[in-house]
């Protein structure tokens, strides 16, 4: 691999319950002056998937309020100081206040992370199939904090068509040392590389990712592959 491309798509405008996702990246494609290839990759903002499958509730700005949707949201609550909760989602996601995102979104309401962020990329991976002819990749990304390191990155929430860990166990380093743990978490490094070029203040829900190896793509899952088991977990 020579050169990594990740390239904003602009212009998409406010997304609604409803919309259709493919409809508005497609238009994204175009006034970019681009067209979809084999082996691109598309990126799609947890933010726009919820909001087009309807994952939008009303919120009355209260503490009260905020906290009765975080439990709704939450298979189990790990911690709690003032209003912060650190969460088990459903999906198996260790995240903050369950993902319910209060930024970009109409006044007196809030998002929630889609149901099941695997199958909404496999359903856009489809789409984008059915209607262009071109074997592409799809990842669903929002933005989560790391315990242990301030500051917040984007990861992977749902994933269709690439390799969402890089397995290098067996493989041989630069000194011919057999690798024995090391997996790359891959989806996890492309949604960081794509927020760089997102913002979050620029209403861009959408990037096009070029010149992956081609070896990258492939069957798996986030829910599959990179949600950690329990009897793995050595902090639960």
């Amino acid at each position: 691999m020579n050169e990594l491309r990740v390239i904003p798509l602009h212009g998409i405008g406010a997304v609604r319950a409803g919309d259709d996702l493919v409809t508005l990246l497609l238009a994204g494609i175009d006034a970019s002056s681009l067209e979809l290839l084999d082996h691109d990759l598309v990126v799609v903002t947890s933010k726009v998937v919820s909001k087009s499958e309807g994952r939008v509730v009303d919120f009355d700005g209260t503490d009260e309020h905020k906290e009765a949707l975080i439990e709704r949201e939450s298979k189990r609550v790990l911690r709690r100081r003032g209003t912060l909760r650190i969460t088990e989602t459903e999906h198996g996601f260790i995240n903050a206040n369950a993902g319910i995102d209060l930024s970009n979104t109409d006044t007196g309401t809030a998002v929630l992370l889609p149901k099941d962020p695997d199958r909404s990329a496999r359903r856009l991976r489809g789409e984008l199939k059915r209607r262009c002819g071109v074997d592409v990749a799809v990842i669903i990304t929002d933005t989560f904090g790391r315990v242990w390191r301030r500051g917040v990155t984007d990861v992977a929430l749902g994933s269709a068509g690439i390799k969402p860990i890089l397995d290098l166990r067996g493989s041989s380093d630069a000194n011919g040392r057999v690798l024995e743990v090391t997996e790359v978490a891959l989806v996890d490094e492309i949604a960081g590389a794509a927020n760089l070029v997102l913002g979050k203040a620029e209403g861009t829900p959408f990037a096009l990712v070029r010149g992956l190896d081609e070896t990258y793509f492939g069957e798996g899952s986030i829910g599959d592959d990179v949600v950690r088991s329990v009897n793995e977990d050595l902090f639960r």
